[in-house]
């Protein structure tokens, strides 16, 4: 989720990856060359992700509605983007935007996102066989009936712990140990390990009653699968606030990787739980609110450290900026909350609820739209590729 390293600091083809994530490495230990792309890059903030806006803003608009309505596209396109996610993760932080990387920019992008697609299909197309049987209609129509193995909302605490798992390797674990393979093949392990890890959560954790006829498999876990999906969604919150916002820091700095990583997974996953519990116990919030406003949260944070990454950087010390960033994140998720809920309640709702298409529409639409024209399609054709 960051520029590309200059030519002479980027190992090809099978060579072993960075030793750690860009993202999260500190400036002294970047390259020459690399720190110089970045220069050329801040010098053209906000401009650049005022143009980014252009591809953000249609992209998340279709994903939003383009299913045949807000509804619609919430059953549609919700699962279809959440089992992307890991391929997307996969595309940009492990693969260094391989295959598209062999090819000249504009191709680049639309090859991998369209490697992206497919990939999505078979993951869903896999994640439906998990919790029932493969039924085509369940995945492409977003009203598949009753009788048909719907994946809305049944695979989504599946596909969104896969996601979670993914990042949680790749960002906060530093992709340890599996950084030491050929960056191809460390990449298909981490996603067959996030799907371990998903598919072993939902087996243990997940309470699902499947609706008769369906054709899915129910599931005795002790949590409702709502209830997970917005715990996942608040791991990713942390996630984004530290790991993109943030760029790692405060876990970045220590040079022993176990003084980085341990302290990062507890922070990670201890304050989700207390946070899940603060504002879901006491606060007594619904886990589909829960979902809609971390997930505007996430949008705004990629909004603010991806999209229009290093704007604050040039006219702040770093402390500054990272407060600046993150109170940008904070106002602006809560505005974009707002905005989408006051919108969403002009709607007649049956199944999904409003919240459920603010949370599809921050975080998977708007989302997964940042994610594409930044961090796979490197911003063509506004930057530099």
């Amino acid at each position: 989720m960051t520029a590309p390293p200059a030519p002479g600091d980027r190992k090809r083809g099978g060579d072993a990856l960075p030793d750690r994530p860009l993202i999260s490495t500190p400036a002294r230990l970047h390259g020459a060359g690399f720190l110089r792309a970045e220069r050329r890059r801040l010098e053209r903030q906000p401009g650049l992700g005022l143009a980014g806006l252009l591809f953000v803003v249609p992209v998340a608009v279709l994903f939003a509605f383009g299913g045949g309505g807000a509804a619609d596209s919430v059953t549609l396109f919700g699962p279809l983007i959440t089992f992307a996610l890991p391929a997307v993760a996969m595309v940009a932080f492990w693969w260094e935007d391989w295959p598209g990387s062999r090819l000249r920019p504009g191709w680049s992008g639309l090859t991998d996102t369209v490697f992206i697609a497919a990939a999505a299909v078979l993951l869903a197309m896999a994640g439906q066989v998990f919790i029932g049987h493969l039924d085509f209609d369940g995945i492409f129509d977003p009203t598949p009936g009753p009788g048909h193995a719907a994946l809305y909302p049944a695979s989504l605490p599946l596909a969104g712990a896969a996601f979670v798992a993914m990042l949680q390797l790749t960002l906060v674990c530093e992709g340890r140990p599996l950084r030491r393979l050929p960056r191809i093949w460390a990449g298909i392990a981490a996603l067959v390990v996030s799907w371990g890890v998903a598919i072993i959560l939902y087996a243990v954790a997940v309470d699902f009653r499947a609706p008769p006829g369906s054709g899915l498999t129910s599931a005795s876990g002790p949590v409702p699968g709502e209830e997970l999906g917005a715990v996942l969604v608040l791991i990713g919150a942390w996630q984004v606030w530290f790991f993109v916002v943030w760029r790692g820091w405060p876990f970045a700095e220590p040079r022993r990787r176990w003084s980085r990583i341990v302290p990062a997974n507890i922070v990670v996953i201890g304050g989700t739980l207390l946070t899940y519990v603060l504002i879901h116990g006491p606060g007594d919030v619904s886990p589909a609110t829960v979902n809609a406003g971390a997930g505007c949260f996430v949008a705004a944070g990629l909004t603010v450290g991806m999209l229009f990454e290093g704007a604050f950087r040039p006219h702040l010390s770093p402390g500054q900026e990272r407060l600046a960033t993150l109170g940008a994140s904070l106002v602006l998720g809560a505005a974009l909350y707002a905005a989408l809920t006051a919108y969403a309640d002009t709607l007649d709702w049956t199944r999904p609820t409003s919240q459920e298409w603010v949370g599809h529409t921050a975080l998977n639409a708007l989302g997964l739209s940042i994610i594409l024209h930044v961090a796979v399609g490197r911003r063509w054709p506004f930057g530099e590729n």
